[in-house]
């Protein structure tokens, strides 16, 4: 097995009301009259109370193009990343020396080379250090990442893996864009990094004491669900596809999925104490809390994170991971699932027990 051995999340200096953000952003979107009512509806039924953004409000006016909005994507993701890297790392008491593997994952903008090597670059990570970047997963990714750091330590038990997450999703507004779509993104999606330390089996007793270990992973993806969640890349840049069905996809299938997961580890979901779900917006969670048979309390971490920072996409099942073993310690000996949903569309869920 692998284990966790720290999570921390990190916001950029800029936050801002939900009520000033939508100020902002239908000024730039120009959105006059109904659109624009339709707009300070869509932000005031999102669910979000404040948001961090990459850059202050009044700078996204003056972006020309994509290329200048992804010169500012590098340029913050880096400084943001390094600082969730050298904090996760610190917390677990290891330093950038230390990494053996870091995985990265964004979709929010382009960087080639990409994000996790610029921040190898300016923290100060080995010239042997293996590098993965995840590209395209999205929403799913801070679950996937984690999955995925946990099958190569199975192989690496003396490893210690980085996952980094990077999202600045006000970047990729799009001004011309007058879709229900990019007016929901607008008001629904955040800002925000987040990294976590993983160790191998070899290592845990040193540098895990005390922490969850991942115990079993299961990835779903869902045929012909293409176009429920996405990008379309164009000249302006990157496009937002976010289709009405994704609530219907989340009552339709995760329970059974869910059910099997755990069956298939001698659980059912009852054995379950404790939920870190992603923020999708309050269409997705409701219908999380449907498909799992939960209260709204069980995913009480999810829903404030949500209201406090927004969706930070793939980030954001990060933070509510951090937030729930920092402020909800999980019981001794206790299951947990965290699981995010995304494009392909797909489904990701890792299991994770409390330490004893």
């Amino acid at each position: 097995m692998s284990h966790l051995a720290a999570v921390r999340g990190v916001l950029p200096e800029h936050s801002y009301a939900q009520a000033d953000v939508t100020a902002a952003f239908a000024d730039v979107l120009g959105s006059v009259g109904p659109d624009r009512a339709l707009l300070e509806r869509f932000h005031a039924n999102a669910g979000v109370s404040q948001r961090h953004l990459a850059l202050p409000l009044e700078r996204y006016w003056e972006l020309e193009g994509f290329g200048e909005a992804n010169d500012e994507f590098i340029r913050v993701a880096t400084e943001l990343g390094s600082h969730a890297v050298t904090k996760v790392l610190a917390a677990a008491g290891l330093t950038p020396r230390d990494v053996d593997l870091i995985v990265s994952t964004t979709i929010t903008g382009l960087a080639v080379p990409s994000i996790e090597a610029r921040v190898a670059a300016e923290i100060g990570l080995r010239d042997d250090v293996k590098r993965v970047p995840l590209v395209g997963l999205g929403c799913v990714a801070g679950a996937a990442g984690v999955a995925r750091v946990h099958d190569y330590l199975l192989g690496h038990p003396d490893d210690i893996a980085v996952l980094l997450s990077v999202e600045l999703c006000s970047l990729t507004v799009q001004r011309d864009d007058r879709s229900v779509a990019n007016l929901v993104a607008s008001g629904l999606f955040g800002d925000g990094a987040a990294a976590v330390v993983m160790v191998g089996a070899n290592r845990a007793a040193a540098l895990a004491s005390g922490q969850p270990r991942v115990v079993a992973t299961r990835s779903r993806l869902y045929p012909e669900t293409e176009r429920a969640m996405g990008w379309d890349v164009g000249a302006t840049g990157l496009r937002i596809v976010l289709g009405a069905e994704v609530p219907d996809l989340v009552r339709a299938n995760v329970r059974d999925d869910v059910d099997r997961f755990l069956a298939d580890q001698g659980l059912t979901r009852a054995d379950i104490g404790w939920w870190v779900a992603h923020p999708g917006g309050p269409k997705v969670l409701d219908a999380m809390q449907e498909a799992l048979e939960v209260d709204r309390e069980a995913l009480g971490v999810t829903w404030r994170s949500l209201d406090r920072i927004g969706n930070l996409s793939s980030a954001s099942v990060l933070h509510v991971l951090a937030d729930t073993l920092a402020d909800h310690t999980p019981e001794p000996g206790t299951w947990g699932v965290l699981m995010a949903m995304g494009p392909g569309f797909c489904l990701e869920l890792v299991l994770l027990r409390a330490a004893d």
